[in-house]
């Protein structure tokens, strides 16, 4: 929850809030400032009423709690604790106290007025890590190693990894210059109890305000006083401060207050990790889902590219089923030509009582038989083109003697480019010759 926007102070009003601070000592400038609002910026009233609670009598605008404990008015949620210092009970009447300040107050407001003309040097973050790290290197040069683990890295990343484990991260702000911080940190800090405590339940990140790393933190948590330690946690969604403690505090009081906060905020806690593992478990469906989905797509993929595979196959069958008995078609139009080319230029038949003739019946494939005569001169090629021009006859063919069983060199070789005639060949006036099929061989 956001504090109200405070009003600006007006140049008396500043003077008075740096008078009244130095005159009662008080380190923090907004019990200061609600202080002198509550005495309409009476400061006579405001300091006397100051003296008053130093010397035991309770203010009327302020009274003190019952035990060291307030919840920050801004948001209800923080918890904090304050430990105050005491105070020595030595009634000063208000003349001297503004005799004694008059010097110190005008310097001081001179200094308020210079952080707007000069900023501070700090305000400059230029290595967060080496800030970290040189701040580390010095407190174990002063009290040694043993103490909580220091978180070696900047604000921002112990912050990430703190909401990346839900886990408590506790920030202390070093003031180097403060009274309590020596004590603080020998007695309390470094004892074997707190360091147990804090190494076991959480991650601890701390930095020196005289670092600008840590003086950038220091702005953003706006501590009142040192020793300073802040309980950061994700709560609704977003990194929190549930817890302040403030002042010096003993061991085993910061424990109980740790814990103390640790037990308020448990349920917040548990409620992030649910809903953090209900979201893992959404995204790991989701994710399941979109894995299987992506399965089923690859395989229907898979599917129609087998499809079309198939397809593109049975189409390829096809075309050359197609095309083969397009070549066949072709094949037989050009064999019957062929045949009609031969039949028209076989020269006539001899007649009967040519004393040249020789007789001859052909047995074909399929047992039918052939009979024509030729003459003893013509070559054994006319025998061929003759039986070729018949449809009876098989494309490829030998022309075969009975006895002796011997094949007749009807075609033309490389051996012998000229077939012989059937003189040459031995044949007798009349043969009974036999076709033979070589299609299939």
């Amino acid at each position: 929850m956001a504090a109200p926007e405070e009003q600006e102070l007006s140049q008396a009003q500043t003077e008075k809030l740096l008078q009244f601070q130095d005159l009662t000592g008080l380190e923090s400038m907004d019990q200061c400032r609600r202080t002198l609002e509550q005495h309409n910026w009476n400061i006579e009233a405001a300091v006397q009423d100051r003296l008053n609670e130093q010397e035991g009598v309770p203010s009327v605008f302020n009274p003190p709690p019952a035990r060291p404990l307030q919840v920050n008015t801004t948001d209800h949620r923080v918890y904090s604790y304050i430990v105050s210092r005491p105070q020595p009970r030595v009634r000063r009447s208000f003349g001297v106290y503004v005799m004694c300040s008059v010097f110190s107050s005008s310097l001081k407001f001179f200094r308020f007025t210079l952080r707007f003309i000069r900023p501070d040097p700090r305000g400059r973050v230029t290595d967060p890590v080496g800030d970290v790290m040189s701040f580390i290197h010095s407190f174990e040069e002063k009290y040694g190693r043993s103490h909580p683990v220091f978180y070696q890295g900047t604000y921002s990343q112990a912050l990430n990894d703190a909401k990346r484990e839900l886990r408590y991260l506790l920030v202390y702000l070093h003031g180097d210059d403060h009274q309590d911080t020596d004590e603080f940190c020998r007695t309390t800090l470094c004892s074997e109890e707190v360091l147990t405590f804090i190494n076991t339940r959480m991650l601890f990140w701390a930095c020196s305000t005289s670092k600008p790393e840590g003086y950038r933190v220091s702005q953003a948590l706006r501590e009142n006083t040192y020793p300073f330690l802040a309980m950061i946690m994700l709560k609704d969604r977003k990194m929190t401060v549930v817890g302040r403690l403030e002042g010096l505090i003993q061991p085993e009081d910061l424990i109980n207050q740790l814990t103390f906060i640790m037990e308020a905020n448990q349920t917040y806690l548990m409620s992030e990790r649910l809903e953090r593992e209900e979201r893992n478990q959404t995204q790991v469906l989701r994710q399941q889902q979109d894995e299987a989905y992506l399965a089923s797509l690859r395989a229907d993929q898979k599917k129609a590219i087998k499809k079309r595979e198939e397809q593109e196959q049975k189409r390829q069958e096809e075309e050359n089923a197609r095309q083969s008995i397009l070549a066949e078609e072709r094949r037989r139009r050009t064999l019957e030509e062929e045949k009609e080319r031969k039949s028209e230029c076989l020269p006539p038949e001899p007649s009967l009582d040519d004393p040249d003739s020789v007789k001859i019946v052909f047995k074909l494939p399929n047992d039918s038989r052939v009979e024509r005569r030729f003459l003893f001169s013509q070559s054994l090629t006319i025998i061929h083109d003759f039986l070729f021009s018949l449809k009876e006859t098989p494309e490829k063919f030998q022309i075969v003697t009975n006895f002796p069983r011997r094949v007749l060199p009807c075609l033309p070789t490389e051996e012998q480019p000229n077939p012989p005639t059937l003189m040459e060949a031995g044949l007798s006036r009349s043969e009974v010759l036999f076709v033979q099929d070589l299609t299939d061989d």
